[in-house]
């Protein structure tokens, strides 16, 4: 039996990419936080410069981050963390650059 490198599965609604690439070392939960964001924007950046509407990019990166955490927890926890969501929006969690009102 030959010892291959792990295939790797990115799920999209009508797409299923298969990859070669090996898994990184494992980070501490930060860092890899922060790694795993910088080549989401980059891909993000990469779309845009496309042509695609950023609009679409956010849907479908909201639809492929929840499927994915329905897949590994299961819809109710999901739910309940997406329960909580407004509140955290409205506390600027998620807001990179204030705008001024």
């Amino acid at each position: 039996m030959v010892n291959e490198a792990p295939h790797f599965f990115i799920f999209a609604p009508e797409i299923m990419l298969k990859t070669d690439t090996k898994p990184l070392t494992p980070l501490p939960s930060q860092d890899a936080k922060q790694v795993a964001l910088r080549y989401i924007l980059e891909a993000w950046e990469e779309a845009v410069y496309d042509g695609l509407d950023p609009d679409a990019i956010a849907t479908a990166a909201i639809f492929a981050a929840l499927s994915d955490m329905i897949a590994v927890y299961g819809e109710e926890p999901v739910a309940t963390m997406c329960a909580r969501l407004p509140e955290r929006i409205r506390h600027g969690e998620f807001t990179v650059m204030k705008t001024k009102q």
